[in-house]
């Protein structure tokens, strides 16, 4: 009897012990109860597939699109001949394919021999006739003068939320990182910059705020409760643009990325050290 009692003691106590503490568990690792499996992690931005031609629709921004091809806004722009500030309407079919390479135009060297010089005579000069100097147009073409201002770098990061990191970034599934927080917390911009999408069109990302800080690079934010600012907006840094929320996702969280010309970077490369 007591050596019954032992045995189940003890397999009660090595199942205890097995696995992880629910408890512990990571949000992206939870178990789903309805199916009794843990969940996978989720991959962040459909990404839509380079080289198909791609139809606008409501809520779509060149930018939005641009974020979900994963390239840069302005080689969107430029293989759709469409210059700034790059407005696309409703029902507009995009290319998103790559120009084919154009073959060469140059036409070859050829070597011209020079002429000789007019042999001298010695009959007298008759009477000058009258030479209009003529000016030559210049063979170089005429380039318009650059109004547009040069991008300026932004001089000092700033973290979007106060929250403690819960998902760092990987190159493979997760082109950002998950900031954990309480529902109605303040996002913030990390700089200064203009929101150039506003909106729950890009799948995996919840309510969602692109900003664009200069040519090189632009911030967005997932999952938030409330947004405070609209497209076209300037915005300054560290101002609050939205409320954390769990919108596209089922806990309380910000999802954070920086991209740079279009390719999602790690935001701890550039985000201030925390104490």
């Amino acid at each position: 009897m007591r050596l019954l009692l032992a045995t189940l003691v003890l397999t009660t106590w090595l199942v205890g012990c097995s696995g992880t503490d629910p408890d512990n568990l990571r949000p992206w690792e939870k178990t789903d109860q309805s199916e009794g499996n843990t969940a996978r992690t989720k991959d962040y931005g459909s990404k839509l597939e380079e080289g198909k031609p791609y139809v606008v629709v409501k809520g779509d921004t060149l930018y939005s699109i641009a974020f979900r091809l994963g390239i840069d806004f302005r080689e969107l722009a430029a293989r759709n001949g469409i210059q700034s500030p790059y407005i696309i309407k409703v029902g507009q079919m995009l290319r998103t394919a790559k120009p084919a390479p154009q073959p060469s135009t140059k036409a070859p060297k050829v070597a011209v021999k020079a002429a000789s010089p007019p042999k001298k005579t010695n009959k007298p000069a008759t009477k000058q006739s009258k030479v209009t100097s003529v000016t030559k147009p210049s063979s170089k073409s005429q380039v318009p003068s650059d109004n547009v201002n040069k991008s300026q770098p932004v001089s000092r990061w700033r973290w979007p939320s106060a929250g403690k990191v819960v998902r760092t970034y990987s190159s493979n599934r997760h082109k950002g990182i998950d900031i954990a927080g309480k529902r109605g917390d303040p996002v913030k911009a990390v700089a200064a910059g203009k929101v150039v999408y506003a909106g729950t069109g890009v799948t995996g990302y919840g309510s969602l705020l692109i900003i664009k800080h200069n040519d090189t690079y632009l911030s967005a934010y997932g999952h938030n409760e409330r947004l405070l600012v609209s497209e076209n907006m300037n915005i300054q840094a560290g101002q609050q643009i939205a409320t954390m929320g769990s919108s596209g996702t089922d806990t309380v969280k910000l999802h954070f990325e920086l991209r740079r010309r279009g390719q999602p970077i790690d935001p701890l490369t550039l985000l201030p050290r925390r104490r």
